[in-house]
């Protein structure tokens, strides 16, 4: 099964006027996507995908990975992902290259299971589960403007409504308004918006007063108030607060019962993040930006995290981030996989949840899954009672739609072997 020709698939963004039009609740997600197809000379077609800074994952992808992949056997997952990971390591790993390992690595094992005639769940040694339960991170898109409800007062109504689709646990960042953005020095905390909707992106903050602090506290509050405790909270911090913060926001959390508090510290000191899990009951989530093993080894062996969130379209795909589940598992920790990036990123966390023994829940944004997750795939995702599940088809289950790169403002790159001889 030999990789034939590398292909990548980025869109331009829609200018803003014309997009408001389209979707007042939400932000362009397209544009900051990035697919990619290795095709092989079987004829079978492998997918994966990745999420940010689209244009420079490709350039990554073609300029310095299609040479080691073209010619090569699709079998060989764990030889290619340790010979681009080696090349990327070569000047410091991470960022775009890793993505680019990441959806090269997907559609790889994208191929075998297509190859073999089964589902990923099957190849990585068959599942644990065959449905995994799924929490809200409240986002708009679509007919469900949920940060628009959660963020003007109705976070009680919104979970009501969550509730009725069967869906028992939501992430909100209360406490993200009050903390530092990028808007420069005279205007510290004002909000900035990118693609269309407010960043959570920001420089530390160092302090957060009382009332602000009870303000955040009032949206669960409003959720307890309407649904007890039938609804789980989880919270996130976006790496926005110093350390003294971070223990006063997670000591206020503590009669709340909340899920986790997620990466409420940048996730570059280890230590930071003992001292905080020793200062409260709260369950701390280490996520997404803490990439490959090596990183989280780290939280788990300093006893730093409760809750292991990795990413597998940012840190590695199947061949890294099984290896940090384990890893998890080892510490008798629990798994949830991040998911806010894209249609395919969603489906192979799908299959990993379905595989590993220490998967808790999977996140999930309802409104990407009932919007524009179903102009990408062929497929739609199986929702029901709060639970997702897959379709059992070979591979990840799930293709391109068939007229995905002829949309306007697809940007289409091909490597093939021709290529490579004119180097």
């Amino acid at each position: 099964m030999k990789i034939v020709k590398v292909e990548t698939i980025w869109f331009e963004a829609v200018p803003e006027a014309i997009w408001r039009e389209r979707e007042p609740h939400a932000r362009q997600a397209l544009p900051n996507n990035l697919w990619v197809r290795l095709y092989t000379d079987d004829g079978l077609i492998g997918l994966g995908e990745t999420y940010y800074l689209p244009r420079a994952v490709s350039a990554i992808i073609h300029d310095l990975f299609a040479p080691l992949l073209i010619g090569r056997d699709a079998f060989d997952t764990e030889n290619h992902w340790n010979n681009l990971f080696s090349v990327i390591n070569f000047c410091g790993f991470a960022g775009a290259e890793l993505r680019a390992i990441s959806a090269i690595d997907v559609a790889l094992w994208d191929l075998v299971g297509q190859h073999l005639q089964q589902p990923i769940y099957n190849v990585l040694g068959g599942r644990n589960r065959d449905r995994i339960p799924v929490y809200n991170t409240c986002v708009g898109s679509g007919r469900y403007a949920d940060y628009t409800a959660w963020t003007q007062g109705k976070a009680g109504e919104l979970a009501k409504d969550l509730l009725n689709q069967g869906i028992t646990a939501m992430k909100l960042w209360p406490f993200d308004q009050f903390g530092n953005t990028v808007a420069g020095p005279d205007k510290p905390r004002e909000k900035v918006s990118i693609w269309g909707q407010e960043t959570a992106a920001g420089p530390l903050a160092h302090s957060i007063s009382s009332a602000e602090l009870k303000k955040g506290l009032g949206i669960i509050e409003d959720i307890r108030n309407k649904c007890g405790d039938t609804m789980a909270i989880a919270i996130e911090g976006h790496a926005r607060w110093d350390l003294p913060c971070s223990i006063q926001i997670a000591r206020a959390l503590e009669p709340y019962n909340v899920l986790w508090l997620e990466e409420i510290m940048p996730p570059d000191n280890i230590d930071a993040f003992v001292r905080l899990k020793a200062a409260t009951s709260v369950r701390i989530c280490q996520s997404e930006r803490a990439f490959t093993r090596f990183r989280f080894r780290e939280y788990v062996e300093k006893n730093a995290a409760d809750i292991i969130m990795p990413d597998l379209s940012w840190g590695g795909g199947f061949t890294e981030t099984r290896k940090v589940c384990s890893l998890a598992d080892t510490y008798y920790l629990p798994i949830t996989l991040h998911d806010t990036i894209g249609p395919v990123a969603l489906c192979a966390a799908l299959h990993l949840m379905l595989h590993i023994p220490n998967a808790m829940i999977q996140e999930i944004v309802r409104g990407y899954i009932d919007s524009w997750y179903k102009d990408v795939l062929d497929e739609p995702f199986l929702l029901e009672d709060g639970h997702l599940r897959l379709n059992g088809k070979p591979g990840l289950g799930m293709a391109l739609r068939s007229d995905f790169t002829s949309r306007p403002g697809a940007q289409v790159t091909i490597t093939t072997e021709d290529d490579l001889k004119r180097w």
